[in-house]
């Protein structure tokens, strides 16, 4: 049987993997997240889960029987992809910006070995309830929206956040 592989440098892919039970590898597959242009937010999601997996296949020895898992979310509101924050003041703009609102969150995940690729895609809505501003920063000064897509982790300290959801949480 393949050995799975995760492509991902997430914890919480790692945590969803191994809370099943199941078995794997991490790689380290790097490749470049920017958005193309006018490229809509589920291609933008599957074309970079699909680029990890292939990203972490093309790693391993050619004749090595393995599948590679690769996955990717974002954060969408209005239409528009919020990615991870790149300081202080983009998270607050994003937690802004979400506050009081309903946003989808997209997870793409793929799986590829040396033969075909499947990929999947989850839509989830998130409704967070009106953020204070100082509620904002002291969730800035936590540290753990500084790597997270949208700015914040819905596992974490941002579940005060949160009013409402429809879909997969372990998705988002």
């Amino acid at each position: 049987m393949p050995s799975l592989y995760l492509a991902s440098g997430s914890p919480r892919r790692r945590e969803l993997l191994t809370q099943i039970g199941v078995s794997f590898t991490v790689l380290n597959a790097q490749i470049d997240e920017t958005p193309f242009d006018h490229e809509t937010p589920a291609a933008y999601v599957e074309r970079l889960a699909l680029g990890k997996a292939q990203a972490g296949l093309s790693v391993l020895a050619a004749e090595q029987q393995a599948c590679v898992m690769g996955a990717d979310t974002a954060v969408v509101l209005d239409g528009r992809i919020l990615g991870k924050p790149v300081d202080e003041a983009d998270a607050l703009a994003m937690l802004t910006a979400l506050s009081g609102r309903e946003h989808e969150v997209m997870t793409a995940v793929a799986l590829s070995d040396r033969h075909r690729s499947e990929t999947r895609i989850v839509t989830s809505r998130v409704r967070f309830r009106p953020i204070q501003p100082h509620e904002a920063q002291a969730y800035w000064a936590s540290g753990e929206p500084a790597d997270k897509a949208g700015g914040y982790a819905i596992q974490g300290l941002a579940a005060i956040f949160v009013e409402g959801l429809q879909g997969s949480y372990s998705g988002v």
